[in-house]
């Protein structure tokens, strides 16, 4: 039995402080409310808004973070990340990177891409996921092949987010 399985048997919960509470699941009760900062290398979408809800796309699965959500470090995987504030709810096309959920309960998004879901055309979609099929088939190198392999999912991900819409 290696290390991490002999440590993994021996988690108990710790406190984070003096005086603060062990970490549990997000309610909606939440009172300090999430805390969300969400940027791609070029810009600022959100910084340090308050918002009631985010959901993302993870590699582990999709998944709502809330205020007090047990903090965690998601890969993002090509798809939606939908920011809810209040009434109005936002949805952005992200091509990966990582959402951080800290213990204050403030959430940091930092994509590769984003970009708002109604900016993009279905046809233009269907077209060029048709396109990257094609070059897929008859790409004739390993590396061609694995680059419209990433196209083609990056592209039928951003499909199944238009129509949802």
């Amino acid at each position: 039995m290696n290390f991490l399985a002999r440590s993994a048997r021996a988690v108990r919960p710790v406190r984070m402080g003096p005086g603060s509470r062990i970490r549990s699941y997000a309610t909606e009760a939440a009172a300090a409310g999430l805390r969300l900062t969400f940027a791609v290398p070029h810009q600022t979408i959100y910084k340090d808004v308050s918002v009631a809800q985010v959901n993302i796309a993870a590699v582990s699965g999709d998944m709502g973070i809330l205020a007090s959500h047990v903090p965690s470090i998601e890969q993002l995987r090509p798809g939606v990340v939908e920011v809810i504030e209040g009434a109005a709810t936002k949805k952005f096309f992200v091509s990966g990177g990582f959402a951080t959920m800290n213990p204050d309960s403030t959430l940091n998004i930092n994509a590769v891409e984003a970009f708002p879901v109604e900016d993009f055309s279905a046809e233009t979609i269907r077209a060029n996921l048709a396109e990257a099929q094609r070059l897929s088939n008859a790409a004739a190198t390993e590396e061609e092949k694995l680059a419209a392999k990433v196209e083609v999912e990056v592209l039928e991900s951003l499909q199944a987010a238009v129509l949802a819409k």
